[in-house]
């Protein structure tokens, strides 16, 4: 095998390492997701619900997030994104529940974010939307399934539980958020528990959730730059081995 053959085949091989690298991590992060997936019983967590777009012919253009009845929440704070209309919707629950001594009969049943006209998530884009939800129920986790829609009607319903998941790894996760239980190996935690603080800090809030979004993003982009710097050196290496002069 002449050496040229040998360098074309280790740069085909390596450009495909790459890219494997590369979409590994983006492919594992294209579903709506809640970051950070922690939070402790009683606190008011600021947590960010990641939504990329994975269609090629269409942007998302609504989210609506539905909340739980049987462990309601009393206390639901949306963080305002331009572009976008965000409506916390109230109503009657199924039963009365209990919540720190006060008796229950309605609450916040689903936030909805619907983009403006003109506005949308388009390919290869991703939005964060950012709640406070509280008081975090002293239960093993939440269960928020959120329905993705595009601008061609197309609806997306990540709605399959933890245990549905493990039986069909097929089926569209709902976004989870974990108090008493640990997140599933793999999950990603974010920055560990999500924040607790005063239902009216509004401004809290936002400060912990653009904090979330940037270190999440620094962290990718240290990430495709490491790999990037990799391949480039691998790239030299080889250029460089095959300039070297045959030993007589």
């Amino acid at each position: 095998m002449s050496r040229k053959t040998s360098l074309r085949r280790a740069l085909v091989g390596l450009a495909a390492g790459a890219a494997l690298a590369l979409a590994a991590p983006l492919a594992a992060s294209a579903h709506v997701t809640v970051n950070p997936n922690t939070a402790t019983p009683g606190s008011y967590a600021t947590v960010n619900f990641r939504v990329p777009t994975e269609s090629e012919t269409a942007s998302t253009v609504k989210l609506e997030v539905t909340l739980p009845t049987d462990t309601p929440l009393s206390a639901v704070l949306v963080q305002p994104v331009a572009g976008w209309t965000a409506t916390v919707e109230k109503g009657a629950l199924p039963a009365p529940v209990e919540v720190d001594g006060n008796t229950l009969t309605d609450a916040a049943l689903k936030i909805v974010w619907q983009a403006d006209p003109g506005v949308g998530i388009g390919q290869d884009q991703f939005q964060i939307f950012s709640a406070v939800l509280g008081p975090v129920p002293d239960t093993g986790h939440l269960v928020l399934p959120a329905a993705q829609t595009y601008s061609d009607g197309e609806v997306v319903d990540w709605a399959a539980t933890p245990d549905e998941v493990a039986a069909d790894d097929t089926l569209e996760p709902a976004p989870v958020l974990y108090i008493n239980d640990t997140p599933p190996s793999g999950t990603h935690s974010g920055h560990g528990t999500a924040s607790a603080a005063p239902a009216a800090d509004d401004h809290s809030a936002d400060a912990s959730a653009a904090s979330s979004d940037d270190s999440s993003g620094v962290a990718l982009g240290l990430s495709i730059a490491a790999l990037v710097v990799a391949a480039a050196g691998a790239v030299l290496g080889a250029l460089a081995f095959a300039r070297r002069p045959k030993r007589s």
